[in-house]
């Protein structure tokens, strides 16, 4: 039976274990005992490791022949050590046969709404998009050694649990059309099955643009999760007035602007997406905010 490592066990990854369980003996490294139970009840075997305490990964070594990587870099820096600190451990006895990793779609910086293929060069223009191509080039160079890994470049991420309606709900502004920049998404669901796919049809150092058939002005998504949820659409304001009523870090992703090629990703992983438009992915997440809300108030009033 094959043997999977799961490393950095969020959302996606407890998406993708279920199915992976069926199929392996699935291992899932979590910082926290506290989550041992959880992922269990997913089909996981949990081994406690921390990437920043690289004395606490010598059980990884020679574990699993495929490799599930979704832990994120950290939150400083230009670099990332804990990409650096899993490889050292997967080398000192490696029988990883293929490594999956979830990058980000940050790292080709601005592209002023060009059409951007996974050829396209790097520009990363925020250290948190630095961080991620150091990573990115740290799993290149294990790859060359006799690894098959793939590299999913994923946008933004949505699902039921992963919206925005509170920046909704306060009136937060976004860009006026003449202002607004292109953005990307991929549902938690699918690219969990992108994951899945990639440990086994993804070729060797491959990149994936890990997205969905969308292609949106960030205001009209805005737009579309108001309308579905009913709730008041966002003013419409000049980028000078939104510098002056949001974060420096809502900003830096209404500072970029791409429209992402997926074609490569239908042609070499064969997934067909759930939600290739992001209407039904946001009316699959409705329907499931509503659900969950019915059964809390049912378990409420027990």
């Amino acid at each position: 039976m094959d043997r999977i490592l799961v490393v950095g066990s969020g959302d996606v990854a407890r998406r993708a274990i279920p199915w992976l369980a069926r199929r392996a003996r699935v291992y899932a490294l979590v910082r926290s005992p506290g989550q041992k139970a959880a992922l269990r009840a997913l089909g996981a075997i949990p081994i406690v490791g921390d990437l920043d305490r690289p004395e606490s990964l010598r059980r990884i070594a020679g574990l699993a022949e495929r490799v599930l990587y979704c832990a994120p870099p950290p939150t400083t820096g230009n670099d990332d050590p804990r990409t650096r600190q899993l490889l050292a451990a997967l080398r000192r006895r490696s029988l990883a046969r293929s490594l999956v990793y979830i990058s980000t779609t940050g790292v080709y910086g601005d592209c002023a709404g060009e059409v951007v293929p996974e050829s396209r060069p790097l520009r990363p223009q925020s250290a948190r998009a630095r961080r991620r191509v150091a990573a990115e080039r740290h799993l290149r160079r294990f790859g060359r050694g006799g690894c098959r890994v793939s590299i999913l470049r994923a946008p933004g991420i949505y699902a039921a649990n992963r919206l925005s309606l509170e920046r909704l709900q306060r009136g937060d502004p976004v860009l006026r059309p003449e202002d607004d920049v292109f953005t990307n998404h991929i549902h938690a669901d699918d690219l969990a099955r992108l994951c899945c796919a990639a440990l086994y049809r993804g070729r060797a150092n491959r990149v994936y643009n890990a997205c969905d058939d969308s292609w949106l002005k960030m205001g009209d998504y805005f737009d579309r999760m108001a309308d579905q949820f009913g709730l008041a659409r966002p003013p419409r304001v000049a980028r000078a007035e939104a510098e002056r009523r949001l974060s420096p870090m809502t900003m830096s992703f209404m500072s970029e602007s791409r429209r992402l090629d997926n074609r490569r990703l239908k042609r070499e992983l064969k997934v067909r997406l759930h939600y290739p438009d992001i209407a039904d992915g946001l009316i699959a997440a409705r329907r499931e905010v509503l659900q969950s809300s019915q059964e809390s108030s049912v378990h409420a009033g027990a």
